[in-house]
């Protein structure tokens, strides 16, 4: 069975055909600068062979339709044997509400419900849902299966999603903690469990999602029972360009001061903040080298940004009472080691033993880097959320 997963996001749009029979890409793309005078199109076939094939294409590439309809005529002109076999199609669905507990098949219904949730994701989630109208029209005999961020997080308890707001708020508005990057946490999840040769079931994790996006959470015997994302991306941890966790006087406090506009506030708060807000530069492998060097401010964002991760990871700690493993993932989870070192820096105490030398080696696989006899094991997972997507995709369609 081939799956073809959808990633509709604000200005992009990313694909990737898989064959579920090997867990293996077949075909990827990637649409950038979507709505922009000049789009860019790039495409591989066999991206995992040695016959990979590259295809670029820039052109004006007006709305998300126009692309999602370009990367099926680039991927079916691209193939040997013609278009594709598309046995079912799987999307990427950023907010998901409380509409969403789990993964959905697409219905009309489902539909609905998803255009109920555009306040909640008001950039993404009508893209999301372009792309499965059009995927509809391109692929009318495949069946759709909508994947969404927050369903993972739908297990947390009340005292964990909800904010000390007026209680109406929630009511009335869905004002509450969804959380984020759910199909990273649980592919990771799944996988540690299957690294430690353990039910996931019986296991306590923290992962940590630590990439320009980050987020960190506590996963009790499958489930995720809290996470440091709020009701949108921008809470928890600090990131490339968003400010994580912040005191809300500070956010008044800065537009009367300012003059400014709820938009120009976001803004703020979205895209100028974070990692790129302390010292200019939002690429962890620049403040590295910036900080050797002796910048202050870089090495003011490299100390924020793991006290801040520090501060999670202990307080799930915590919460979960016993873990079994630390799991760092994603762009800088992955190819940071002296990030993932900073971060287990003195912990020696409460069983997170970091070993130094196979914290250093070892690229692409998921591995274990702690020492053997680390009570707590430590461990570097990449995450493929487009396989998590494909394999709850085929898990809804055999229900």
């Amino acid at each position: 069975m081939n799956i073809l997963v959808i990633n509709c996001g604000s200005s992009s749009l990313k694909y990737q055909l898989i064959d579920m029979a090997t867990e293996t890409a077949l075909a990827s793309g990637l649409i950038e600068r979507i709505g922009e005078p000049q789009g860019i199109l790039t495409h591989k076939s066999q991206p995992d062979t040695d016959k990979e094939t590259k295809t670029v294409r820039e052109e004006p590439i007006p709305d998300h339709e126009a692309g999602l309809r370009l990367a099926q005529s680039v991927m079916a002109a691209s193939e040997a044997g013609g278009a594709p076999d598309i046995r079912a199609v799987g999307h990427r669905v950023v907010h998901g509400g409380e509409a969403f507990k789990t993964s959905a098949k697409v219905t009309p219904e489902a539909m609905a419900a998803i255009e109920k949730t555009i306040p909640l994701a008001p950039l993404h989630n009508p893209a999301n849902l372009t792309g499965i109208r059009v995927a509809g029209e391109l692929f009318p005999d495949a069946p759709q299966v909508a994947v969404f961020d927050t369903a993972f997080h739908q297990t947390m308890p009340p005292k964990a999603y909800h904010y000390a707001l007026p209680y109406e708020y929630y009511e009335e508005m869905g004002v509450r903690r969804y959380g984020f990057h759910g199909t990273s946490h649980k592919f990771v999840a799944a996988e540690a469990a299957g690294l430690l040769g353990r039910p996931l079931d019986e296991l306590k994790l923290v992962t940590a999602h630590l990439g320009s996006g980050a987020s960190i959470c506590a996963i009790e015997n499958g489930r995720s029972v809290d996470t440091t994302m709020g009701m949108t991306p921008l809470g928890g941890v600090i990131m490339g360009t968003r400010v994580g966790n912040i005191d809300p006087g500070v956010v008044m406090y800065i537009a009367q001061q300012k003059g400014y506009s709820v938009e120009e506030v976001d803004r703020v708060l979205q895209k100028e903040s974070g990692l790129k807000g302390i010292c200019g530069s939002n690429d962890m492998r620049d403040i590295h080298a910036r900080a050797a060097e002796g910048n202050e401010r870089a090495r003011l964002a490299e100390e924020m940004f793991i006290h801040r991760i520090r501060q999670y990871v202990g307080a799930y700690f915590f919460e979960l009472g016993k873990v079994d493993a630390l799991v760092f993932t994603a762009g800088i989870g992955e190819h940071d080691p002296l990030t993932r070192e900073k971060c287990c820096l003195g912990l020696e105490t409460y069983g997170v033993v970091l070993d130094a030398e196979k914290n250093q080696s070892g690229r692409g696989e998921a591995r274990v880097v702690s020492t053997p006899d680390s009570p707590v094991k430590i461990m570097v997972i990449p995450t493929n959320e487009e396989l998590e997507i494909a394999r709850q995709t085929v898990e809804v369609l055999n229900a």
